[in-house]
């Protein structure tokens, strides 16, 4: 263990709406510097979904998956002379996503990411990932090899799992929007707890 820190990073939930939501960007270099300067962190686990559309990909057949032939799958299917404007339009939103999880495993994050399950409820399309579970298992699967755990999550659902490593005398830091943070997750970390907003000129992306 020897004083390592690791860093959780709860896409869904940290960065939920995106700039409409937080009222600014991130700049996701300088957020991964951020964390290796104020906590000095080994390792930063990002927690993400993607949507395969056909991809052939099965959780229990990969770890992980392949974001080179999934952004090739992607682009043959631009291609497609039979596809309207409106689905080419939704295909090349997705390529931008997989190229964004690329240029984030190029900065040094360990991408942890799954398929995105889509269904209908009361004539709407939601869309989730569900990585709570994943983000929960690895924080106790690499417990051994760390000391002190940033969880950049405000979601509630964590609280049993942070309570409990505190009870194995690991230190937690909690990053997380202010707004969208459980009441139980502020006071189980007390001063451990810092607003996502209050990051914002270390983070904030400056085209």
């Amino acid at each position: 263990m020897q004083g390592k820190t690791y860093a959780f990073i709860d896409a869904a939930n940290l960065f939920y709406g995106g700039k409409k939501s937080l009222g600014w960007s991130i700049d996701y270099k300088r957020l991964l510097a951020y964390l290796k300067s104020k906590y000095n962190i080994s390792k930063a686990f990002y927690y993400a979904g993607f949507e395969t559309n056909g991809f052939d990909y099965s959780v229990l057949k990969n770890d992980q998956v392949d974001l080179i032939k999934l952004l090739k799958y992607f682009k043959n299917k631009v291609k497609n002379s039979n596809l309207t404007q409106i689905e080419k339009s939704r295909l090349k939103s997705k390529i931008q996503r997989i190229k964004f999880y690329k240029k984030l495993h190029e900065f040094g994050y360990t991408l942890m990411l799954k398929p995105t399950k889509i269904y209908k409820e009361g004539g709407k399309t939601i869309k989730k990932a569900n990585c709570d579970v994943d983000m929960t298992l690895d924080m106790l699967r690499y417990m051994e090899q760390y000391s002190t755990a940033v969880v950049l999550s405000g979601d509630g659902d964590f609280t049993s799992v942070l309570k409990y490593l505190i009870t194995k005398k690991r230190n937690i830091f909690v990053l997380a929007r202010g707004e969208r943070s459980a009441k139980e997750i502020k006071q189980l970390v007390r001063g451990g707890f810092r607003d996502f907003h209050m990051l914002r000129k270390e983070i904030e992306f400056k085209p």
